[in-house]
């Protein structure tokens, strides 16, 4: 059986969705707070060392650093879909769809300027 090459952005979606899917769980939480406490406890046993410091301060920029592009590249995902079947939902409905596809390329001033117009109108309709 000939396996179908996968691209590369194909391997880093599919890691980036299992490892968000994995680190999304309560018990990673839980095991993150245990090594810290682990951790913490080993404080005195290691005199409060600059070495027992640069362990923790390095292990959560480490992680912290790549945590960042993997919930980046879920997030990019999602609002992607999201986006996709929002402007489905307008098709299917018949609404112009122009304004508000264009949305997501508005700055953030105009974007809150539409939103309050939109606010007002809403005000005035009740």
């Amino acid at each position: 059986m000939v396996m179908p090459q996968l691209k590369k952005e194909d391997i880093f979606t599919r890691f980036t969705s299992a490892t968000s899917k994995v680190l999304g769980h309560a018990w990673i939480f839980a095991a993150a707070l245990l090594v810290l406490v682990l951790w913490a406890l080993s404080g005195p046993l290691l005199g409060f060392s600059d070495t027992w410091q640069l362990i923790i301060n390095t292990s959560t920029t480490i992680v912290t650093f790549l945590m960042v592009f993997i919930i980046q590249n879920t997030q990019n995902r999602d609002n992607l879909a999201f986006n996709i079947k929002l402007d489905a939902m307008l098709e299917k409905m018949g609404l112009d769809k122009n304004k508000l596809m264009e949305a997501e390329d508005k700055s953030d001033k105009k974007l809150e300027a539409q939103k309050k117009n939109m606010q007002k109108r809403n005000k005035r309709t009740k």
